[in-house]
């Protein structure tokens, strides 16, 4: 074998060990990197006409912004994108839900990201006479939302709390400005609706003679019994102080628009949802302070993990400074520093092992000059000489076989010279006891 053939050889003893070794540590490593986050996500909204369309909207603007694709699906309300969620065929991957649907206690495979505003809910009667609390609406025509909806969901459960069933009182399922419409035209008693206090059918019933705001005054009691509502002050004027809207205070009830997910929605996606519902939601509102949403409370279901993390740290560091594709490639390899952790020690080990490697085969004949050395120290016989120059004869053949690289050619010279010198000295001891 030739010189270059067998460093070669030798080289690769110790470069395979060190390259399997540095290649298990980026298999460990690649089994903790994230996918890349979908750069297409589908969420669930309410009616064309409703406010979760609308936030929707201004949601895929900003996504878009970030490289992410947000398709709106129009949906009848809460009840039925919950559903969606619960459907891995149907395909959305987030959705708005108003609290009180009662669907948290049907399902264990969804989450929330945040609650992002007060809905309230608001009840308007024709008067002469009015009722004036949820127990006095037997008998009467409710327009109570179509099926689906969280409307109708949290509405039934409030009339159900006071004894007014479907057997009591006429429930249909009309919302909105249809049923404005119907209670304007006296077709209907009473209407039920969820919305914020900007919703033009809130103020158009407002504004009608003859149509009047049920409060709440026992709004302790109700969220008591429904933690998942909120007790709010809606002030003499608050919603218009030239028309007096509304003429006296009320106290409301009110769930919280949430945003949910699937267990499985991508981690990166969470911090980029957050940080846009704070955009658009952190206003200031008429029951909202500044930066009070997105929140962590007011949830019906329970809060993800990843969002848990966002609430109580703010968004991660990357993501305060670099876009969202830079943030999610650099959270996403941050893995790889553990390979990289073993690949540096390696590399800088490398030429040490092999040097090493190199010179232990020449120690190893150095042992053997050594020890002949040490028993010229005990005066040998003629014969002792004679087996000690056999032996040195033996470590020169063996040092003369061994294959070095050029660069530990010095040491390989060093060792045959200083077997020459040892067996000088021995000849010298075997002539000096012949003579004597």
């Amino acid at each position: 074998m030739t010189l270059r053939r067998w460093v070669w050889r030798d080289q690769l003893a110790v470069l395979v060990p060190a390259v399997l070794l540095v290649a298990v540590a980026f298999v460990v490593a690649l089994q903790w990197v994230k996918p890349a986050p979908p750069s297409r996500v589908v969420i669930a909204t309410g009616r064309t006409d409703g406010a979760y369309y609308q936030f929707a909207q201004e949601y895929r603007e900003r996504l878009g912004r970030e490289g992410i694709e947000l398709e709106v699906r129009a949906t009848t309300g809460s009840v039925e994108n919950v559903r969606l969620l619960e459907d891995p065929a149907a395909g959305v991957d987030l959705a708005f839900v108003q609290g009180g649907t009662g669907a948290s206690a049907k399902t264990r495979s969804l989450v929330s990201l945040a609650s992002l505003y007060f809905e309230p809910f608001w009840v308007f009667s024709r008067t002469n006479p009015g009722p004036t609390d949820l127990r006095e609406l037997r008998g009467r025509r409710l327009a109570v939302g179509p099926e689906g909806s969280g409307t109708r969901a949290l509405a039934l459960a409030l009339l159900a709390a006071n004894g007014v069933t479907g057997s009591t009182a006429q429930i249909l399922p009309l919302t909105g400005t249809e049923a404005v419409k119907a209670l304007r035209a006296r077709s209907i008693d009473t209407v039920f609706l969820v919305a914020g206090p900007g919703s033009p059918a809130v103020r158009e019933m407002l504004r009608t003679p003859g149509i009047a705001l049920l409060g709440f005054p026992r709004a302790d009691g109700y969220t008591k019994h429904f933690p998942f509502l909120s007790k709010l002050v809606l002030p003499a004027g608050g919603l218009s102080l030239e028309e007096n809207l509304p003429p006296r205070e009320s106290f409301l009830l009110a769930p919280a628009a949430t945003l949910v997910v699937r267990e499985d929605f991508h981690p990166a996606l969470v911090d980029l949802f957050l940080v846009t519902a704070a955009a658009v939601h952190g206003r200031r509102g008429l029951f909202e302070a500044p930066r009070q949403f997105p929140s962590a409370e007011h949830l019906e279901f329970p809060l993800m993990r990843d969002a848990e993390r966002y609430h109580r740290s703010g968004p991660p560091l990357l993501a305060r400074f670099l876009p969202f594709w830079a943030a999610t490639l650099v959270d996403r390899v941050k893995v790889l520093v553990l390979p990289l952790l073993v690949l540096l020690p390696v590399v800088r080990l490398l030429p040490r092992v092999y040097s090493w490697r190199v010179r232990s085969r020449i120690m190893k004949r150095y042992r053997d000059v050594v020890e002949a050395d040490q028993h010229l120290a005990h005066s040998p016989s003629p014969a002792e000489c004679a087996e000690l120059l056999a032996r040195l004869d033996q470590i020169e053949q063996e040092v003369r076989a061994l294959k070095v690289p050029l660069g530990y050619a010095d040491a390989h010279y060093h060792l045959r010279l200083h077997v020459d010198l040892v067996r000088r000295r021995v000849q010298e001891l075997s002539q000096a006891g012949t003579t004597r």
